[in-house]
């Protein structure tokens, strides 16, 4: 194993508390029983208020360990102040391995843009928070290996050593129940960057107003060298790149454009030589991703939008959407963006789910709105619905600006099960 031994110096000699044990969580002990067989370490599939729950379902109140390993979904504020070592996965991993780590974050577009990256710079390894988790791919590691790694907000929150080349996307009110307030948010996400070294590279959108004042903010803190990048300053042969692009809208294009960038400078060539494999590239499930044209009507899946902004630039990007889904899961972000927008879209009918969605229609009750609409929280009778009400060639697009916990697993399952009932049409 490449720097196996580096890796076993970290863990050597620790008690240790996995914490959580999904997939980091068993992730963590595979990793310790092959590393150091011999430690003592113990696994809390639960943490609250200060104290950890073992498999059996007994309550711990002591916290005997040298370190605590957290799995990315336990708020670091479910953790008491001792003396212990709270790191993750994402943690040891950068400390060992950053200098070869590609690490992409931002609110939206991490998946796409990681993918892309990976795509533009063939042999890398893609890994993270987009469903592998980094010491997975341990074996596949060497001295010229390269990491391509999604990281979450969760994930970034305790790192001590950032990726050599780190890029943050964009800011938007996310995951405000895991976090004391929205600050503690995008400080977790900007740890990418305050956590990198001399001769690191940072780069970040300009064209996202949070980010940018984050970033002026912080940036004498910041050591690594800053790529700021916009859609609003490319070069012409970017502009023939980005034209080549086959995903729609004009967050993918930034997406597209930081990719080629980063891409350009790993390998020292211009942006222009990756315009055959950009052109290649094949969107992701459940983002603005095309399902069919069933029962003369056009449907797009875009489960993954759980904030306004995502789902005001998917309306935009398609140019015509007749029906649009929206709600799930409130979370208690600001719906007034969406509001705005949905007073002056050229909707035919909107579908309101959930908590969220019954909060984004008492908001804009109070207006004129000229659309048709339904109040639904079953995909069963929804999908039927929308087949009814959208004009024969038209475009029906989920895209709920809300998370999916309060009736499905995650928004994959919520993007199968919608898909499932288009499909249904057709019997």
């Amino acid at each position: 194993m490449y720097r196996e031994d580096q890796l076993r110096d970290l863990l050597a000699g620790k008690r240790i508390l996995i914490a959580g044990y999904g997939r980091e969580g068993q992730s963590a002990e595979r990793l310790i029983k092959r590393l150091v067989p011999e430690a003592q370490y113990t696994i809390a599939t639960q943490v609250e208020n200060g104290k950890w729950r073992t498999e059996s379902g007994a309550w711990g109140t002591e916290w005997p360990f040298d370190m605590v390993i957290k799995s990315p979904g336990i708020p670091n504020f479910q953790f008491p102040i001792f003396n212990f070592q709270l790191t993750s996965l994402t943690d040891l991993f950068l400390q060992v391995y950053g200098d070869r780590t590609i690490g992409v974050t931002g609110t939206k577009g991490k998946s796409t843009t990681a993918s892309l990256i990976h795509h533009l710079l063939p042999g890398s390894i893609l890994a993270g928070n987009i469903g592998i988790p980094l010491f997975d791919i341990l074996d596949e590691l060497n001295e010229e290996s390269l990491v391509v790694a999604e990281l979450s907000c969760h994930q970034l929150e305790n790192i001590h050593r950032g990726p050599h080349i780190a890029v943050l996307l964009n800011l938007f009110q996310e995951h405000l129940d895991h976090y004391e307030d929205y600050m503690g948010y995008k400080m977790a996400k900007m740890q990418i960057a305050l956590r990198q070294q001399a001769g690191d590279h940072f780069f970040y959108c300009t064209d996202n107003g949070e980010l940018c004042e984050l970033v002026k903010s912080y940036e004498l803190r910041v050591l690594s060298g800053l790529h700021p990048y916009s859609l609003n300053d490319i070069s012409d042969e970017e502009r023939v790149l980005l034209d080549a692009c086959p995903l729609e809208g004009e967050h993918n294009r930034s997406n597209a454009l930081v990719a080629c960038r980063v891409a350009s400078l790993v390998k020292r060539k211009p942006v222009s030589t990756f315009n055959f494999q950009l052109s290649t590239f094949h969107g992701l499930r459940h983002r603005m991703e095309k399902v069919g044209t069933v029962a003369g009507i056009t449907w797009y899946d875009d489960s993954i939008s759980t904030i306004p902004a995502a789902a005001i630039a998917a309306v935009k990007a398609l140019g015509r959407v007749d029906t649009l889904i929206l709600g799930g899961f409130d979370r208690g972000i600001d719906y007034s963006p969406l509001v705005d927008f949905l007073k002056v879209a050229h909707l035919c009918n909107v579908v309101f789910v959930g908590k969220a969605g019954k909060r984004i229609y008492n908001q804009l009750s109070t207006f004129n709105f000229q659309f048709s609409t339904l109040i639904e929280d079953d995909y069963i009778k929804i999908v039927p619905w929308c087949a009814c009400h959208t004009p024969q060639g038209g475009v029906v697009l989920l895209s709920p600006a809300a998370a999916s916990y309060d009736a499905f697993k995650n928004f994959e399952h919520r993007g199968d099960f919608y898909r499932e009932q288009i499909l249904k049409l057709n019997n």
